[in-house]
């Protein structure tokens, strides 16, 4: 009995993720200025100048987050920020700050996304998804962003969409 109970379990969690797949998420760079995004747990860090674009997929069941770093300086794997900085890594494995953050969580029939300046803000910032509402905060007054913890402003997009970061929208 406990072995057709495990199988049953297997087939359904077979099922979910088989429903699922990965999130692209493609970042683009549109200031006048370089802008080193990072993203935990998926991403790292890149370089990007004005104009350039960085391609990240997210697998399904990931809850995350992009931000944008600024005056950067790198040696390799280390070196500093003046905004956005995780510990000095260029490829970052725990959240920058001070930074204007893209959050998200990559579900199965649904995704999860927001814009939040709870922390700081360092760069505009858009944010969207291909079946849901565009996010956009330029400023430190951002509508489209959390300001402090208790803010229910998360907007759902269908599952198995694409989503786009644009700095300096």
């Amino acid at each position: 009995m406990a072995a057709a109970a495990s199988s049953v379990l297997f087939l359904l969690l077979a099922a979910f993720v088989a429903g699922s797949s990965a999130a692209t998420f493609t970042i683009t760079n549109n200031c006048g200025f370089t802008v080193w995004p990072a993203g935990i747990p998926v991403g790292g860090g890149a370089q990007l100048g004005q104009g350039q674009t960085w391609t990240v997929n997210v697998p399904p069941g990931t809850s995350g987050r992009f931000w944008g770093r600024t005056g950067c300086s790198f040696n390799g794997n280390s070196g500093s920020c003046q905004t956005g900085d995780c510990a000095g890594a260029f490829f970052c494995t725990l959240s920058g700050q001070p930074a204007t953050l893209a959050e998200y969580t990559i579900g199965g029939s649904q995704d999860f996304y927001d814009i939040s300046v709870i922390d700081a803000f360092n760069i505009g910032m858009a944010f969207s998804c291909s079946t849901g509402v565009g996010l956009v905060c330029s400023d430190p007054s951002c509508p489209d962003a959390y300001h402090h913890p208790n803010d229910m402003d998360t907007h759902a997009c269908n599952g198995n969409s694409n989503y786009q970061i644009t700095f300096c929208p």
